[in-house]
Order: C-alpha cells, then sequence, then structure tokens
C-alpha cells in the first residue's frame, strides 16, 4: 500500500500504466479492509475492542468520510446529496471508529446502487438529557427483500443474494455498523420496501450537550518542516517503502533492519521520531523502546508499528515506552498525521 501509494504521487503519461496503478491501489485497498473488517469481528465477538473515546465532532468526522467516499461515488457516476447541520454535534465517542461505521453504510448504498443519489442527511433530534444526532443514510438501489430485511445485520448476512453476487463483500460490514454503534450507546436500524426500491439506515448517538469546542490547533505552518526519523523494520520491502515515502514528503530518514541497530543508531544520532517494528530479531521492539527511553529519555517520539491490534498489545506497547500504537499495514494518511503531531 505504501508503495502504490509512491507510485500515485509520480506523473505519468502512459494510460495503460496509470490503469494498472488505479487496479492495484483499489484491489489492495479492499484485500486489506476485508482483513480489517475479519479481525475487528473477531475481537468484537470476543469483547476485545476497546473504544478510545475523546471530545467529538460529528460534522467534521462525516467531512472526512465524504472526503472518502466522493470519488467513489462520481466513478460509479451516482449523486451524493449532503445536509449537514450548521453547528457542531459534539459525542464522546472514538473518532476512528466513528469514521468506520459511517464509511462502512456510505459504501455500501454505493455498491448496491447502480444509478440514482446516495443521501446523507443528519440532524440533531431531542433536547438535554435526550438529545441524539440522527444520521441517515438513504439510496436507490436494489433494496433489501422482507425475509432478509430482520437478519440484515447478522454476520455474512447480504442483501445481494444472487448466485453471482457481482457487487462483493462478505456480508460483516453490517455486523461491525451494528456493534461499535451499540458500543456508543447508540442504536442503528435499517428499512426497505423491498428488491428495487433502495433502502435507508438510520444511525442515533447520544450527544453531550456538555462539551464544548476544544483548544484550537497549533499552527499549521508549524507542522510541515522537515523530520529527523527513523525508520527500524526487518522486512526490507516494507522498510525500503516507507523510508521512500517519507523521503518523498522531505523527511531525513536513517533506517535499521534489527532492534540492535536501531537502538546505536538512535543513541548515536537521536531522531525526533522512530518508527519500530515490535517482531524484530534480536532485540524485539518492546525492547527498543525500553532501552532508548532509559538512554535517550523523552526526547524521541516513539511509534510501535504491528500487525496485532489486540488491546493487550496496545498496553504492553504503552507500557514500554511508545507514545503510539499503530496497525500494519500503516495508512499514509495515518503516518502523515503522526508527523505533523510533531
Amino acid at each position: 500500500m505504501t508503495a502504490i501509494g509512491i507510485l500515485e504521487r509520480r506523473p505519468t503519461s502512459d494510460d495503460k500504466e496509470a490503469r494498472m496503478r488505479g487496479i492495484i491501489q483499489r484491489q489492495t485497498t479492499h484485500l486489506a479492509r476485508l482483513v480489517d473488517d475479519l479481525l475487528d469481528v473477531s475481537r468484537i465477538t470476543r469483547d476485545k475492542v476497546e473504544l478510545r473515546p475523546g471530545h467529538v465532532d460529528l460534522v467534521p468526522v462525516l467531512r472526512q468520510v465524504l472526503q472518502v467516499v466522493q470519488p467513489l461515488a462520481d466513478a460509479r457516476g451516482l449523486g451524493l446529496d449532503v445536509t449537514l447541520p450548521s453547528g457542531p454535534l459534539w459525542l464522546r465517542a472514538d473518532a476512528t471508529r466513528l469514521e468506520q461505521v459511517f464509511t462502512n453504510l456510505l459504501d455500501n448504498a454505493l455498491k448496491y446502487t447502480d444509478a440514482g443519489r446516495i443521501h446523507l442527511r443528519v440532524e440533531q433530534e431531542g433536547v438535554d438529557g435526550s438529545a441524539q444526532a440522527v444520521v441517515r443514510v438513504k439510496d436507490s438501489g436494489i433494496g433489501i427483500p422482507p425475509e432478509v430485511l430482520p437478519h440484515i445485520f447478522e454476520l455474512f448476512a447480504q442483501a445481494d443474494t444472487s448466485l453471482e453476487r457481482t457487487r462483493g463483500g462478505l456480508g460483516i460490514g453490517l455486523t461491525l455498523v451494528r456493534k461499535l454503534v451499540q458500543l456508543h450507546g447508540g442504536e442503528v436500524t435499517a428499512r426497505s420496501n423491498g428488491p428495487g426500491h433502495g433502502s435507508e439506515f438510520v444511525v442515533k448517538l447520544p450527544l453531550d450537550l456538555t462539551l464544548g469546542a476544544p483548544a484550537p490547533a497549533r499552527n499549521a505552518v508549524d507542522l510541515r518542516r522537515a523530520r529527523r526519523v527513523l525508520v527500524v523494520e526487518d522486512n526490507p520491502d516494507a522498510r525500503q517503502a516507507m523510508r521512500d515515502l517519507l523521503e518523498l514528503w522531505g523527511h531525513q530518514v536513517t533506517v535499521a533492519p534489527d532492534g540492535l541497530q536501531g537502538v546505536a543508531l538512535a543513541v548515536s544520532q537521536p531522531p525526533e521520531l522512530a518508527l519500530v517494528d515490535i517482531g524484530l530479531p534480536g532485540l524485539d521492539g518492546y525492547r527498543v523502546a525500553q532501552t532508548l527511553r532509559a538512554q535517550v529519555g523523552n526526547g524521541i517520539r516513539l511509534v510501535a508499528m504491528t500487525g496485532y491490534g489486540d488491546p493487550e498489545g496496545r498496553d504492553q506497547a504503552l507500557r514500554a515506552g511508545f507514545d503510539r500504537h499503530l496497525i500494519k499495514p500503516v495508512k499514509p494518511d495515518e503516518l502523515d498525521k503522526i508527523l505533523s503531531e510533531l
């Protein structure tokens, strides 16, 4: 994913090459999302998912989701009608999980609609302790058969019951949506008048009217200067791709293939940020973090990279001295956000 992200940023006049890049990007992203959804379903069914609630305005979260789905709507020739409130809708919520909920709902609407428009409407209902944010996602797509509708949020349920199932998917996205909404104290419902009549999904989330606007962010001009970054990663392809991406963004990058070399480089030339794989030969990522905290102190921002997203792994990483815990594959946008926070 990092490698194709680099290639996508390089101009080309070869239409065939551009099409091939697009195929690789779409299919790799699709595969990564399927794996992520399967892992999340597994964690949820075993009560292993923990929210990281914060002070969240729902409106910017939805705007971020729309930036992702708008190109998909344009590619399918579908209209996207959006009605957002003029003011904030404050929640005590996990912004990343909310993005996951509404990306799934809008992606489903696009996937199961061949022509027409997708409507996203957001409003506040109720006052004081009963106030809710209500998000409606309505499409003019294939609809949901009456016999499927009561089970649509169950694992592996699918609205497209045709033999070919040309619309893809494993029937796990809506299960995730329901579980994540419930974890936020909300509810989600589905409506449809049957095949050929589209569908509507309604999410209701409790508002926290005691919350106000957070402190203003730092000046964006200060967030984009070049940083000194150390990448400790034993996989040569992943290491090279991340180095190329960081250097493309203008950062000064050093790399190490194992924990011992990573510690030596960090001690001799302390970076501002160290991206450290957990599963390293010789000295694993946890011991790298502990050693650096002991020898270099808190002047380095340490970020763990791992393929395991369970809460125990995250907690162990934080105890070892890491500031953040990223799940592989690390998305370029996530990496850029961390760099902007330095």
